[in-house]
């Protein structure tokens, strides 16, 4: 026994239940390390089946064998704990291992078979690859995190013959495994029911690496982050009483989606109904009257489209087969709907194909949508609009009589390349007021009263009239603002000139006093109440940080949403509008995260060269040390939209802290909801500003977290910020690693290529273009500056990615790869600009983190098991 390796195992696992000794006739570096502590269950008695003893379809008798095959438990989702027995199926205790390190278990009827189930964890804060040997003389199967890993179905019956030894294989990543072991006892087999387990671990340097307990309690794992139930879509109805929520939920081991539909009394939240089966019931939408609904039902010829009342329990089929029909929208007496139904081209069955437009590229970009009156009680269904241009519905009147909608074209003549015609139909007498043209408008609803428009539109809509810029700028057509348009007198005014965040959705229902809107408010979504009679904003606390999904009852003054935190996941709560008052209505992913430790999340800014606070937030790892040193990830995207706080999968900034990172996300320039000039800084900029404070704000948070070790710095960015990581490597040597996935390494093939290109091109280089600007299209774009670059670069893309094509980030590897430069380029087969397959994101995300370990820890074992030489 080596003393010596004890004591340090003692000091450094004081909780953790070891014992270990230097292995002979194994490499003198190898180190034993057995289990002594672990949770375990009751013993069960298993008898085998009536006429287990007759010949099965295989002529085969059922033995006690089959019963160790058989699952009697789902085990891929258990997580036993000594507290709570959070299995639910079982309830757990705790064990231990003689002196000998043989765990004995008690024997119920020794006539009868039996089951029990023991448990470990093993902590591991880096890749290891370990081997698990187990000595019993009766028969187990082992799971590694609910994968079986192995098997004993042989039973050593005589006393006198020596034990079976099983030798297993564990290669395990960073993080906490569940060690569990199906125990059967062999009732012929007198010999002792008892198993001792073992860790063979290759380098005794890693002996200090590795914590034993029965402790539950879990850091991040992709898993859990990819297999929570999420919600997809959220709404009340009119009155209130009732929530309608659409979850999915990822199959294990498959990239297939579940997919369901609760609904539940919002007072209680207990279930009133669910809808099963995958892609079954579409767009559940409530009426504006009571507790009346619709929604659409797949079906082999179409959709069927349903109405009911959940309070008088009516339900009926009013329109079938409807192959074309792709949306409705309920009048607000809920006596008629305007239905949105799809018009195809007849296939020529050419081979060649003459492009219309730039937009011809989209699959279905030669298709038409047109508008439909149905009344509801006749059935009967009359067309409103047609032509060469599809029609999109904005709002119905409140009295019923008019609806709002436009017609969009290409106008290549200015940006954004395209225009919209804007009018009011009065359904009676079919007449057509127009109201403007703009390309600006993203949505108009009509005031409760029917004497206003709300509109939310870009800065520049209606000659500018919500512009709050300096005259020098051009303002980013994103930053969206809220306007009002008075009909009668046809008076515009802007709302939101002067507000900051930017207006993501509108609501105004009820007292026309009060406007709703959803905002990103720098890295937040936060909700305002806004006074049209004082022109006052009011915060209105949500208990979130940021909201995602939100809906108001149109007869009642509640509301329901969605909102998560940097490290809470995403939660449904119910709002009081009048009493301003947030209640938890549901927990989704509670079982999946309730034993997941988190690290601290802080907010840190740093003043930029303009003297203007850079915000920012760190992500510290759980057991956060600061007198340790630590490697960090940074994390940006550097386009228009801001790195908001949610608890998002992703990119997910809290399992990189979970695996031993610091992370730091910065929100430089550029984005929405800091401010238009803020935003403003986006336009014909292509990183040159965003590098600079990257690089600087890096350089600050070195100089001023020095837990943080400066010579082991990555950074990551996807899309723009993809762009963002390649452009920062060719301009700084502060970065030991990087990793781009779906970068633009041209920004004039991206600007002529990717589907929508030119159309981000008309807000990021706004009347700039390849022959007249080559100082962004050739001297920012990162593949006319390879030679520049030294950091070893990991390049990601999505084979099929129509945003930003591959070649963005082949162009780049093929240059390095000739320059003779570290890089890396993996392509994820089948996946578009966001990677969504289950699996492919499992691998996707591993790759990431394995990348990182490789260059930022010194541990390449992972990626070289991920991607061998």
């Amino acid at each position: 026994m080596n003393n010596r390796f004890i004591s340090i195992i003692i000091s450094l696992l004081f909780m953790s239940f070891l014992s270990a000794e230097t292995i002979k006739n194994e490499s003198n570096d190898s180190v034993k390390i057995e289990i002594k502590e672990w949770l375990n269950t009751a013993s069960q008695e298993m008898p085998l089946p009536i006429f287990h003893s007759i010949n099965n379809l295989e002529g085969l008798p059922i033995t006690v064998d089959k019963l160790l095959e058989f699952d009697h438990y789902e085990l891929s989702e258990w997580w036993p704990s000594k507290e709570n027995g959070s299995t639910k199926e079982l309830q757990w205790g705790l064990i231990s291992a003689d002196e000998e390190g043989y765990v004995n278990l008690s024997p119920g009827k020794e006539a009868l078979p039996e089951i029990s189930y023991i448990a470990a964890y093993i902590s591991i804060p880096r890749w290891m690859n370990i081997q698990l040997i187990t000595e019993s003389p009766h028969l187990f199967q082992v799971y590694v995190d609910g994968e079986k890993v192995a098997t004993k179905s042989s039973s050593e019956k005589d006393e006198q013959k020596e034990t079976v030894k099983t030798e297993t294989e564990l290669k395990l990543e960073t993080g906490k495994h569940l060690l569990l072991f199906k125990l059967l006892r062999d009732p012929e087999n007198k010999m002792p029911w008892q198993i001792k387990t073992s860790l063979l671990i290759p380098d005794k340097k890693l002996v200090s690496d590795i914590e034993l307990s029965t402790d539950s309690q879990q850091l991040m794992t992709i898993h859990r982050l990819l297999d929570a139930p999420s919600v997809k879509s959220i709404s009340l109805s009119a009155n209130g009483k009732y929530t309608a929520i659409f979850l999915s939920q990822m199959s294990l081991g498959t990239d297939n989606k579940e997919k369901w539909l609760e609904i539940r009394h919002t007072k209680d939240g207990k279930i009133s109904r669910v809808y099963r089966g995958k892609d079954a019931v579409l767009d559940f939408t409530w009426g504006n009257k009571g507790s009346n609904y619709a929604f659409l039902l797949n079906v082999e010829t179409g959709k069927d489209l349903f109405i009911g009342d959940l309070e008088s329990g009516t339900e009926s089929k009013t329109l079938s087969s409807q192959e074309e029909l792709i949306g409705f929208t309920w009048a607000p007496a809920d006596d008629f709907m305007i239905l949105s139904l799809n018009e195809t081209p007849e296939d020529t069955g050419s081979e060649l194909k003459r492009f219309k437009g730039l937009a011809d590229r989209q699959s279905h970009w030669r298709n038409r949508h047109f508008l439909y009156y149905l009344d509801l009680k006749s059935k009967m269904m009359t067309q409103l609009t047609a032509g060469k241009l599809s029609s999109d519905l904005h709002d119905i009147s409140h009295d019923g009589t008019r609806l709002i909608f436009s017609k969009t074209r290409e106008d290549y003549s200015q940006r954004p390349y395209s225009n919209s015609s804007y009018y009011i139909l009065h359904l009676q007498s079919m007449e057509l007021d127009t109201l403007w043209n703009s390309p600006w408008v993203t949505a108009i609803k009509w005031s409760p009263d029917d004497t206003q428009l709300l509109i939310t539109a870009g800065p520049s809509f209606y000659d500018g009239i919500g512009l709050n810029i300096s005259e020098d700028k051009i303002p980013l057509g994103y930053d969206t603002q809220a306007y009002l348009y008075q009909i009668s007198t046809k008076k515009m005014t802007a709302i939101s000139k002067n507000f900051k965040p930017s207006i993501d959705k509108a609501f105004w229902t009820g007292d026309k006093r009060y406007i709703y809107f959803v905002t990103t408010d720098r890295s937040y979504r936060n909700l305002y109440k806004y006074d049209t009679k004082l022109k006052r904003y009011d915060k209105i606390d949500s208990g979130v940080e940021v909201i995602a999904k939100f809906q108001i009852a149109s007869e009642a003054k509640t509301a329901i949403y969605t909102g998560s935190s940097a490290n809470q996941p995403e939660k449904i709560f119910t709002l009081d509008l009048k009493k301003k008052k947030w209640k938890l209505f549901m927990d989704p992913a509670e079982d999946k995260f309730k034993a997941i430790q988190t690290g601290d999340v802080k907010r840190w800014t740093f003043k930029n060269q303009r003297d203007v606070d850079i915000e920012g937030r760190i992500y510290f790892p759980p057991n956060f040390d600061k007198e340790k040193k630590y490697p960090c990830i940074v994390y940006y995207y550097g386009g228009v939209s801001p790195v908001s706080r949610s608890f998002d999968g992703r990119y997910p900034k809290n399992l990189w802290a979970a695996n031993g990172y610091i992370v730091y996300v910065m929100q430089p320039s550029g984005a929405v909801g800091f401010g238009q000039e803020f935003s403003s800084l986006h336009v014909n900029d292509w990183g040159k500003i965003v590098a600079d404070e990257i690089i600087d704000g890096v350089k600050i948070f070195l100089d001023e977290h020095s837990y943080v070790d400066r010579n082991r710095v990555g950074s990551i960015g996807a899309s723009y910020g993809g762009f963002m990581t390649m452009l920062l490597q060719t301009r700084t040597d502060i970065f030991a690693a990087a990793v781009s996935h779906a970068g633009i390494s041209s920004i004039s093939s991206y600007w002529g290529e990717g589907l929508w290109g030119y159309l981000y091109s008309s807000e990021a280089t706004a009347n700039s273009f390849p022959w007249n600007r080559k100082d962004i299209y050739i001297d920012q774009s990162p593949l006319f500056n390879a030679d520049k670059i030294s950091t070893p670069l990991l390049l990601l893309h999505g084979a099929v990615d129509t945003n930003v094509p591959p070649g963005e980030s082949i162009q780049l590897y093929t240059a390095l790869k000739l320059l003779n430069k570290e890089v890396e380029y993996i392509e994820i087969n089948g996946q578009d600009h966001h990677i969504l397959a289950r699996q492919r994101v499992e691998l996707w995300t591993k790759t990431i983190i394995a990348w990182f370990d490789r260059y930022l820890k010194n541990q390449g074992e992972w990626w070289t098991e991920l991607y061998p030489q």
